[in-house]
Protein backbone atom coordinates (compact mmCIF):
# COMPACT_ATOMS: atom_id res chain seq x y z
CA UNK A 1 0.00 0.00 0.00
CA UNK A 2 0.97 3.34 -0.73
CA UNK A 3 3.01 5.38 2.13
CA UNK A 4 2.07 8.96 2.40
CA UNK A 5 4.23 11.76 3.72
CA UNK A 6 3.50 14.83 5.65
CA UNK A 7 2.69 16.52 2.26
CA UNK A 8 -0.46 13.92 2.01
CA UNK A 9 -1.60 15.27 5.51
CA UNK A 10 -4.92 16.04 4.02
CA UNK A 11 -5.99 13.13 2.57
CA UNK A 12 -5.14 11.91 5.95
CA UNK A 13 -7.27 14.42 7.74
CA UNK A 14 -10.19 12.88 5.43
CA UNK A 15 -9.54 9.93 6.42
CA UNK A 16 -9.41 10.67 10.04
CA UNK A 17 -12.47 12.24 9.30
CA UNK A 18 -14.56 9.65 7.72
CA UNK A 19 -13.31 7.48 11.04
CA UNK A 20 -15.40 9.86 13.04
CA UNK A 21 -18.24 9.89 10.86
CA UNK A 22 -18.35 6.26 10.63
CA UNK A 23 -18.11 6.57 14.31
CA UNK A 24 -21.54 8.44 14.89
CA UNK A 25 -23.42 6.41 11.97
CA UNK A 26 -22.93 3.31 14.23
CA UNK A 27 -23.70 5.31 17.50
CA UNK A 28 -26.83 6.34 16.20
CA UNK A 29 -28.02 2.62 15.63
CA UNK A 30 -27.83 1.93 19.16
CA UNK A 31 -28.50 5.64 20.49
CA UNK A 32 -24.99 5.44 22.90
CA UNK A 33 -21.77 4.24 23.51
CA UNK A 34 -18.55 5.10 23.37
CA UNK A 35 -18.79 7.72 20.76
CA UNK A 36 -16.40 10.10 22.60
CA UNK A 37 -13.06 7.90 22.36
CA UNK A 38 -13.73 7.11 19.10
CA UNK A 39 -13.63 10.53 18.44
CA UNK A 40 -10.56 11.62 19.97
CA UNK A 41 -8.76 8.52 18.58
CA UNK A 42 -9.48 9.08 15.00
CA UNK A 43 -6.02 10.81 14.33
CA UNK A 44 -4.41 8.17 15.42
CA UNK A 45 -6.38 5.22 13.68
CA UNK A 46 -6.01 7.12 10.33
CA UNK A 47 -1.90 7.52 10.39
CA UNK A 48 -1.77 4.04 11.93
CA UNK A 49 -3.65 2.56 8.71
CA UNK A 50 -3.10 4.85 5.73
CA UNK A 51 0.55 5.23 7.22
CA UNK A 52 2.45 3.70 8.99
CA UNK A 53 0.69 -0.42 8.84
CA UNK A 54 1.02 -3.01 5.96
CA UNK A 55 -1.83 -5.08 5.35
CA UNK A 56 -4.35 -6.46 2.54
CA UNK A 57 -8.01 -5.29 2.97
CA UNK A 58 -9.28 -8.51 0.31
CA UNK A 59 -6.93 -10.28 3.22
CA UNK A 60 -7.14 -9.69 6.61
CA UNK A 61 -5.38 -12.83 7.91
CA UNK A 62 -2.31 -12.49 5.25
CA UNK A 63 0.63 -13.55 7.22
CA UNK A 64 2.76 -10.78 6.31
CA UNK A 65 0.07 -8.06 7.71
CA UNK A 66 1.02 -5.69 10.60
CA UNK A 67 -1.28 -6.60 13.51
CA UNK A 68 -3.30 -3.86 14.86
CA UNK A 69 -4.55 -4.75 18.85
CA UNK A 70 -7.39 -2.94 20.50
CA UNK A 71 -6.18 -3.52 24.40
CA UNK A 72 -9.82 -1.35 25.37
CA UNK A 73 -12.17 -3.21 23.83
CA UNK A 74 -14.56 -0.75 24.40
CA UNK A 75 -13.68 1.27 21.76
CA UNK A 76 -14.16 -1.50 19.42
CA UNK A 77 -16.37 1.79 17.68
CA UNK A 78 -13.45 3.56 17.31
CA UNK A 79 -11.73 0.39 15.20
CA UNK A 80 -14.59 -0.45 13.66
CA UNK A 81 -14.81 2.75 11.99
CA UNK A 82 -10.99 2.69 10.98
CA UNK A 83 -11.67 -1.43 9.76
CA UNK A 84 -14.83 -0.32 7.43
CA UNK A 85 -12.68 3.15 6.19
CA UNK A 86 -9.56 0.34 5.23
CA UNK A 87 -12.44 -1.43 3.40
CA UNK A 88 -11.69 -4.46 5.59
CA UNK A 89 -15.03 -4.29 6.48
CA UNK A 90 -18.17 -3.20 3.64
CA UNK A 91 -19.70 -0.06 4.64
CA UNK A 92 -23.05 -0.91 4.93
CA UNK A 93 -22.29 -2.96 7.92
CA UNK A 94 -21.86 -0.37 10.21
CA UNK A 95 -25.65 -0.71 10.20
CA UNK A 96 -25.57 -3.29 11.97
CA UNK A 97 -23.58 -2.27 14.98
CA UNK A 98 -24.46 -3.95 18.63
CA UNK A 99 -27.06 -5.78 17.06
CA UNK A 100 -27.29 -9.72 17.65
CA UNK A 101 -25.18 -11.97 15.05
CA UNK A 102 -23.72 -8.57 14.00
CA UNK A 103 -20.05 -9.18 13.02
CA UNK A 104 -19.85 -5.43 15.21
CA UNK A 105 -20.31 -6.49 18.52
CA UNK A 106 -20.04 -3.39 21.09
CA UNK A 107 -17.26 -4.68 22.84
CA UNK A 108 -14.47 -5.91 19.88
CA UNK A 109 -14.60 -9.92 19.38
CA UNK A 110 -11.51 -11.33 17.50
CA UNK A 111 -13.74 -14.73 16.31
CA UNK A 112 -16.14 -11.94 14.50
CA UNK A 113 -15.00 -9.29 13.24
CA UNK A 114 -12.07 -9.36 9.94
CA UNK A 115 -9.43 -7.51 11.15
CA UNK A 116 -9.78 -7.53 14.80
CA UNK A 117 -6.99 -9.66 16.26
CA UNK A 118 -7.95 -9.78 20.01
CA UNK A 119 -11.17 -10.05 21.69
CA UNK A 120 -10.77 -7.06 24.31
CA UNK A 121 -13.79 -6.52 27.44
CA UNK A 122 -10.95 -7.04 30.69
CA UNK A 123 -8.40 -4.25 30.67
CA UNK A 124 -4.73 -4.24 30.84
CA UNK A 125 -4.45 -7.40 28.74
CA UNK A 126 -3.37 -6.33 25.12
CA UNK A 127 -0.32 -5.05 25.89
CA UNK A 128 0.50 -8.40 27.65
CA UNK A 129 -0.76 -10.26 24.17
CA UNK A 130 0.92 -7.90 22.26
CA UNK A 131 4.26 -8.65 23.72
CA UNK A 132 3.80 -12.35 23.26
CA UNK A 133 2.42 -11.60 19.31
CA UNK A 134 5.98 -9.49 19.16
CA UNK A 135 8.23 -12.06 20.58
CA UNK A 136 6.68 -14.43 18.45
CA UNK A 137 7.18 -12.74 15.15
CA UNK A 138 10.69 -11.81 16.15
CA UNK A 139 11.11 -15.80 16.66
CA UNK A 140 9.78 -16.30 13.26
CA UNK A 141 12.46 -13.62 11.53
CA UNK A 142 9.28 -11.99 10.29
CA UNK A 143 9.18 -8.28 9.54
CA UNK A 144 5.66 -7.34 10.88
CA UNK A 145 4.89 -5.22 13.38
CA UNK A 146 3.10 -5.28 16.49
CA UNK A 147 0.91 -2.15 16.98
CA UNK A 148 -1.23 -1.62 19.84
CA UNK A 149 -3.82 0.81 21.27
CA UNK A 150 -4.58 1.10 25.18
CA UNK A 151 -6.18 3.80 27.64
CA UNK A 152 -4.65 5.57 30.24
CA UNK A 153 -7.23 3.98 32.68
CA UNK A 154 -5.05 0.71 31.84
CA UNK A 155 -2.17 1.90 33.53
CA UNK A 156 -4.12 1.26 36.60
CA UNK A 157 -3.80 -2.43 36.11
CA UNK A 158 -0.64 -4.44 37.40
CA UNK A 159 -0.85 -6.69 33.79
CA UNK A 160 0.17 -3.66 32.14
CA UNK A 161 3.50 -2.78 33.47
CA UNK A 162 4.53 -6.48 33.56
CA UNK A 163 4.13 -6.13 30.15
CA UNK A 164 6.00 -2.78 29.95
CA UNK A 165 9.08 -4.57 31.63
CA UNK A 166 8.69 -7.35 29.45
CA UNK A 167 8.93 -6.01 26.52
CA UNK A 168 11.81 -3.99 27.08
CA UNK A 169 14.00 -7.11 28.65
CA UNK A 170 13.14 -8.97 25.15
CA UNK A 171 14.31 -5.55 23.06
CA UNK A 172 10.83 -5.97 21.06
CA UNK A 173 11.71 -2.93 18.14
CA UNK A 174 8.92 -4.69 16.80
CA UNK A 175 6.63 -3.23 19.27
CA UNK A 176 4.74 -0.06 19.00
CA UNK A 177 2.67 1.00 21.69
CA UNK A 178 -0.48 3.75 21.96
CA UNK A 179 -1.52 4.91 24.84
CA UNK A 180 -4.86 7.48 24.77
CA UNK A 181 -4.16 10.06 27.58
CA UNK A 182 -7.97 11.68 27.54
CA UNK A 183 -7.68 11.67 31.79
CA UNK A 184 -11.21 9.80 31.70
CA UNK A 185 -12.60 6.66 32.88
CA UNK A 186 -15.81 5.28 34.23
CA UNK A 187 -15.15 6.32 37.98
CA UNK A 188 -13.86 9.79 36.87
CA UNK A 189 -10.63 11.66 35.92
CA UNK A 190 -7.89 9.12 35.46
CA UNK A 191 -5.31 10.69 37.05
CA UNK A 192 -7.23 11.34 40.28
CA UNK A 193 -8.17 7.72 40.12
CA UNK A 194 -4.82 6.45 40.04
CA UNK A 195 -1.52 9.03 39.74
CA UNK A 196 0.74 7.72 36.21
CA UNK A 197 2.38 11.09 35.82
CA UNK A 198 5.31 11.40 35.25
CA UNK A 199 4.27 9.16 32.59
CA UNK A 200 6.93 9.68 30.06
CA UNK A 201 10.07 9.72 32.52
CA UNK A 202 8.47 6.13 33.65
CA UNK A 203 8.15 4.56 30.71
CA UNK A 204 11.84 5.64 29.66
CA UNK A 205 12.93 4.38 32.93
CA UNK A 206 11.60 0.76 32.28
CA UNK A 207 13.85 0.91 28.74
CA UNK A 208 11.47 2.00 26.61
CA UNK A 209 11.69 4.84 23.33
CA UNK A 210 8.98 7.32 24.41
CA UNK A 211 7.31 9.95 22.60
CA UNK A 212 4.33 12.50 23.82
CA UNK A 213 2.14 14.08 21.34
CA UNK A 214 -0.77 15.44 20.59
CA UNK A 215 -3.06 12.89 19.54
CA UNK A 216 -5.07 15.21 17.59
CA UNK A 217 -2.69 17.12 15.29
CA UNK A 218 -2.05 14.63 12.77
CA UNK A 219 1.42 16.20 11.95
CA UNK A 220 2.47 15.52 15.36
CA UNK A 221 0.80 12.11 15.24
CA UNK A 222 2.94 11.60 11.85
CA UNK A 223 6.29 12.28 13.54
CA UNK A 224 5.73 10.38 16.38
CA UNK A 225 4.91 7.40 14.25
CA UNK A 226 7.30 7.97 11.84
CA UNK A 227 10.30 8.78 14.36
CA UNK A 228 8.78 5.83 16.36
CA UNK A 229 9.34 3.21 13.13
CA UNK A 230 12.87 4.61 12.12
CA UNK A 231 14.22 4.30 15.75
CA UNK A 232 17.46 2.46 15.89
CA UNK A 233 17.68 1.25 19.32
CA UNK A 234 16.84 -2.74 20.11
CA UNK A 235 13.84 -1.17 22.43
CA UNK A 236 9.75 -1.22 22.17
CA UNK A 237 8.16 2.32 21.45
CA UNK A 238 5.41 3.67 22.76
CA UNK A 239 3.55 6.72 21.61
CA UNK A 240 2.01 9.00 24.79
CA UNK A 241 -1.39 10.76 22.86
CA UNK A 242 -3.00 13.33 24.66
CA UNK A 243 -6.13 13.27 23.07
CA UNK A 244 -9.49 15.25 23.75
CA UNK A 245 -12.70 13.49 24.09
CA UNK A 246 -15.42 14.05 21.88
CA UNK A 247 -12.61 16.02 19.09
CA UNK A 248 -14.52 17.11 16.26
CA UNK A 249 -18.04 17.86 17.99
CA UNK A 250 -18.00 20.80 19.97
CA UNK A 251 -20.96 20.58 21.95
CA UNK A 252 -19.28 16.43 22.76
CA UNK A 253 -16.00 18.10 23.39
CA UNK A 254 -17.56 20.07 26.50
CA UNK A 255 -19.48 17.72 28.45
CA UNK A 256 -18.08 17.14 31.66
CA UNK A 257 -18.17 13.29 31.38
CA UNK A 258 -17.73 11.36 28.15
CA UNK A 259 -16.89 8.33 28.92
CA UNK A 260 -20.23 6.72 28.20
CA UNK A 261 -22.67 9.28 26.77
CA UNK A 262 -26.42 8.54 25.44
CA UNK A 263 -26.47 11.75 22.46
CA UNK A 264 -30.68 12.44 22.19
CA UNK A 265 -32.05 11.58 18.73
CA UNK A 266 -31.87 14.91 17.44
CA UNK A 267 -28.32 15.21 18.44
CA UNK A 268 -26.98 12.33 15.72
CA UNK A 269 -27.66 15.07 12.92
CA UNK A 270 -26.21 18.30 14.82
CA UNK A 271 -23.12 16.24 15.21
CA UNK A 272 -22.63 14.76 11.81
CA UNK A 273 -23.38 18.68 11.20
CA UNK A 274 -20.87 19.93 13.26
CA UNK A 275 -17.82 17.33 12.19
CA UNK A 276 -18.74 18.28 8.23
CA UNK A 277 -18.60 22.36 9.27
CA UNK A 278 -15.34 21.35 11.48
CA UNK A 279 -14.17 19.89 7.59
CA UNK A 280 -15.28 23.09 5.68
CA UNK A 281 -13.19 25.36 8.39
Amino acid sequence: MATPTLANAPTLAQRARNIRRNALLMGEVQGQGYIAQALDIADVLAVAYFHAMQFRAEDPAWEGRDRFLLSNGHYAIALYAALIEAGIIPEAELETYGFDASRLPMSGMASYTPGMEMSGGSLGLGLGIAVGMALGLKRKRSASRIFTLFSDGELDEGSKWEAIMSAAHHQLDNLIAIVDVNNQQADGPSKQMLGFEPLVDKLEAFGWFVQRADGNDLDAVLGAFDAAMAHPEAKPRMIVADTLMGKGVPFLEQREKNHFIRVEPHEWQLALSALDAGEQS
